[in-house]
């Protein structure tokens, strides 16, 4: 680890003691895969409380974690928001990306580990945020590329929102990170080499370094600059005792 990667290690340990210590539930940030991947490494130091990450909805990939002491008397609730963005008049909207919103939000001098993930749904996005930071969107983000917008606070406990995915099916010897990473994103598998050798490549939030590494089945693997899958299982095999994987595909 650097400098940097020791630090937030050690934040994680002190927000873990303050939480034993006090008897209190404390929250990190939203976390980047690397930063979870680092939780992930330290668990077994944090084991004298309960931690549980969460993001706001089912396989979200930036989260928070909480830490929760054994002796906790309380009811808690994570300090997390979530903001509809919709155009003002979407009929000369323009069609904006991910990069689009996260773009316009940072432009407002915002943190990026203040917010979570950014859900695009139709012409609308949804964004995660600490409570925090609630307040300042819904009055300072007026407009996105050349497009007025409007947001408002959403119940995400109540929202209805589903993922979008392709499913994608493709035939390999063995149920390998790489043979996957290839079906996945159509690209070879000595290509994805140096993706996975460079620690860009997270399953379930850890990092994971070996071409060969054995998936199970619900694994949800996330590649920097490519995406991410869920991977589903093996629907059948070939008289050449080949598997056809099949992988959804988030979009």
């Amino acid at each position: 680890m650097n400098r940097e990667e020791e630090f937030f290690q050690k934040r994680l340990k002190e927000l873990a003691g303050i939480a034993d210590r006090r008897n209190i539930v404390t929250f990190t940030d939203f976390l980047n895969l690397n930063e979870l991947n680092i939780f992930h490494l330290t668990f077994r130091d944090l084991s004298f409380v309960t931690c549980k990450p969460f993001g706001g909805y089912e396989n979200a990939e930036r989260q928070i974690i909480a830490f929760i002491p054994d002796a906790l008397s309380y009811d808690y609730c994570y300090p997390v928001s979530c903001i509809k963005i919709r155009p003002q008049n979407e009929k000369y909207a323009d069609k904006m990306t991910h990069r689009d919103y996260l773009g316009a939000l940072l432009n407002l001098g915002i943190e990026r580990s203040t917010l979570g993930d950014i859900l695009i749904d139709g012409s609308a996005a949804l964004v995660f945020c600490l409570d925090r930071m609630e307040e300042f969107i819904l009055n300072g983000l007026t407009r996105v590329k050349h497009t007025n917008v409007i947001c408002e606070s959403v119940d995400y406990e109540n929202m209805d929102y589903t993922p979008k995915y392709e499913l994608v099916r493709g035939s390999v010897a063995s149920i390998r990170l790489d043979s996957l990473l290839s079906v996945a994103f159509g690209s070879s598998r000595s290509s994805l080499v140096g993706l996975i050798e460079g620690g860009k490549v997270f399953v379930n939030g850890k990092m994971v370094t070996s071409n060969g590494y054995k998936l199970k089945e619900n694994d949800i693997i996330s590649a920097r600059g490519l995406g991410r899958f869920c991977y589903l299982g093996v629907t059948a095999e070939t008289k050449k005792g080949r598997m056809w994987a099949e992988l959804k595909k988030f979009i």
